[in-house]
């Protein structure tokens, strides 16, 4: 459960451009399961994708300003289901008691599991709680919501 999610250790509150993408790729480090973990160059910025569990989780770097954006997701249930209102109920009371600083989102088809923040003011330990969150998160959920709405 993601309650007993901890952040990694900061020795800063706040962290420099430099150190973003060694954040991330230190916490991806720790928490990939199976093959390496992948990395690109998009034109929407630097982008990572890692197993955790039975999740894909991606995390996405979009530049290198403070005004930028971290933003990390996992799809966990392709569209459509076989009760869309049911399953529209159980992602919004999922949002109310469980998420944290993720949220469940419909995109691309797909239900993900997402979080976004500014890089201004982040810290190391920010980086890692909301990686570690969305994939806790999408790991813990993939499953269930696919045996209970893919019919």
């Amino acid at each position: 459960m993601v309650s007993d999610v901890q952040p990694a250790p900061s020795t800063s509150s706040e962290t420099s451009p430099e150190n973003w993408v060694e954040i991330i790729e230190t916490v991806i480090s720790g928490l990939h399961q199976g093959e390496a973990p992948l990395v690109g160059q998009t034109d929407s910025g630097k982008i990572w994708m890692f197993r955790y569990g039975s999740a894909e989780v991606f995390v996405q770097l979009s530049g290198h300003t403070e005004e930028d954006f971290l933003t990390i997701w996992s799809p966990v249930l392709p569209l459509p289901v076989t009760d869309e209102l049911a399953l529209y109920r159980k992602l919004l009371t999922l949002n109310w008691l469980t998420t944290l600083e993720a949220h469940f989102a419909i995109a691309e088809g797909q239900v993900q599991v997402v979080a976004t923040r500014t890089l201004g003011g982040i810290s190391a330990g920010e980086i890692a709680r909301l990686i570690t969150i969305v994939a806790t998160l999408a790991d813990d959920y993939d499953d269930a919501l696919k045996a209970e709405f893919k019919g």
